[in-house]
């Protein structure tokens, strides 16, 4: 082989020898190009995730958003944002507020035992009776029984007094009133349930669509407010007052749990 060819075959060696380093180079460059490109776009996706996130835990609740819309009151109520609740006769001289949590275990132990009582003295005009509803129990054990059963208990309210008060019953009893760490209340079709136990409410559209629609949970968060605020110094329930004045068990701090100590501390506060 000539020199000259030797030569010739060399330079086209190394010749093809840069073209392909050149090749090389730029598939590097497009590689670290895509690598850096989708790195930036997981930490965007992270970013915007976490900002969702971020968004998502600080949007109110329902139940907190409700607080700042128009309330439907049910009717037979009166007052501010209808959260006076009152039931009886007109000519009954004194009124006994009722001060109690849908949730509450001793109120369904007060309903039980003693509201058949309550509501025979209301009927035959000893008293009238005011409801005041909390929701604390909510607050406590991270729920929303207590304000959804509160909004149905308006939604039948709104059907009629004695619509309420036979639910009210319904809901306390031993066999719907679940345990309360259990927050049965806080589903809709559980509710309508106990409401189809009342004849004025059972198959009762209007009632349900109300309870589904929760048209009265603007309401109901107001009657809570109306608790939280109340100025007869009630923290808890059941609680009674008559004559601005807690009526309690003597010797106790609580509400009378019995049939003979309602009839005694609330016979004494009707005559006082």
């Amino acid at each position: 082989m000539s020199k000259r060819n030797s030569q010739s075959a060399k330079t086209a060696a190394r010749e093809r020898l840069r073209v392909e380093r050149e090749r090389e180079a730029k598939r590097a460059k497009v590689r670290r190009q895509v690598i850096v490109g989708v790195s930036v776009v997981a930490v965007l996706a992270a970013a915007g995730g976490i900002g969702y996130a971020v968004v998502q835990a600080n949007k109110p609740g329902h139940w907190e958003a409700v607080k700042d819309e128009k309330v439907v009151a049910p009717a037979n109520t009166s007052g501010k944002d209808g959260t006076t609740v009152v039931f009886g006769k007109s000519t009954a001289a004194k009124t006994l507020k009722v001060y109690e949590d849908p949730r509450c275990p001793v109120c369904a132990q007060f309903e039980q035992t003693v509201g058949a009582t309550l509501k025979k003295d209301i009927d035959d005009g000893k008293f009238k009776m005011q409801f005041i509803s909390g929701t604390f129990l909510d607050d406590h054990d991270q729920g929303e029984g207590s304000k959804n059963a509160l909004s149905a208990l308006g939604a039948a309210l709104n059907v009629s007094p004695e619509a309420f008060l036979e639910y009210k019953t319904a809901l306390y009893s031993a066999k719907w009133h679940p345990d309360e760490n259990d927050d049965k209340l806080k589903n809709d079709s559980y509710l309508i349930q106990i409401a189809d136990t009342v004849s004025a409410l059972k198959g009762n559209a209007k009632f349900q669509t109300a309870v589904k629609n929760g048209t009265y949970d603007a309401w109901a968060m107001a009657m809570s407010k109306s608790f939280d605020d109340n100025k007869d110094d009630v923290k808890g329930t059941p609680s009674l007052v008559m004559n601005g004045k807690k009526l309690t068990t003597p010797g106790s701090e609580n509400a009378p749990m019995t049939v003979e100590d309602f009839d005694s501390v609330v016979g004494a506060a009707l005559k006082g």
